[in-house]
């Protein structure tokens, strides 16, 4: 096994050519945890179109921390485009930095499976929420989102149809221990899932 994802994936009969066509795709973590897990709730069930012009009308009118959140009326919130399901759960984001100090040393020797439960215990945070934060906030090599849409269709047309989530996840086995960088492939088969990566890995 390589310690270099790309040479491990170029040897894959699936995954070999995305890594010829696109080159040595890396994971950039986002500077700011606490940035990041609330632009993922604005995108949660809505077009990356949406949540991006949220995103910028909501880091326009706020200071973007957990004290800008907690200070924030919930009716600017509301006119920055957020719903009332999702002003109550970047307020929970926010109360959860404040009480518990999240900073990247806070999360830096944990599993991942420790941090998806830590976030997943934040109302509002599900687990395809805590696997971006994996990817994105923590550059965690090894992650297989096979929640994410964009995962599904792409693994559809590199691999087949027809397959439970659960056997992608067991036919993603053969990527380990680099499953994010499959990710990052598969994102790419299609030009639309690459635009919607480029929105979000754009911090």
């Amino acid at each position: 096994m390589s310690d270099d994802p790309h040479e491990q994936l170029r040897s894959d009969e699936y995954l070999g050519p995305l890594v010829e066509r696109h080159g040595a795709l890396t994971l950039d973590p986002a500077e700011n945890l606490f940035e990041r897990l609330v632009t993922s709730i604005l995108r949660q069930q809505v077009s990356m179109a949406s949540a991006a012009a949220t995103r910028e009308r909501l880091f326009a009118a706020i200071e973007v921390t957990p004290a800008g959140v907690q200070a924030a009326a919930d009716q600017t919130l509301k006119d920055a485009g957020l719903s009332r399901q999702k002003t109550r759960y970047v307020n929970a984001v926010a109360d959860a930095f404040a009480e518990e100090g999240y900073s990247r040393d806070y999360f830096a020797d944990m599993s991942d499976e420790a941090i998806r439960e830590e976030l997943t215990a934040i109302t509002g945070v599900g687990e395809w929420t805590a696997e971006m934060q994996l990817l994105f906030s923590f550059g965690r090599p090894d992650v297989f989102p096979v929640g994410d849409l964009g995962i599904r269709k792409g693994f559809e047309r590199v691999v087949g149809d027809g397959y439970t989530r659960s056997e992608m996840t067991a036919f993603a086995e053969r990527w380990a221990p680099y499953r994010s960088y499959a990710s990052l492939y598969l994102w790419r088969v299609e030009e639309d899932i690459a635009d919607s990566v480029a929105e979000v890995t754009d911090e």
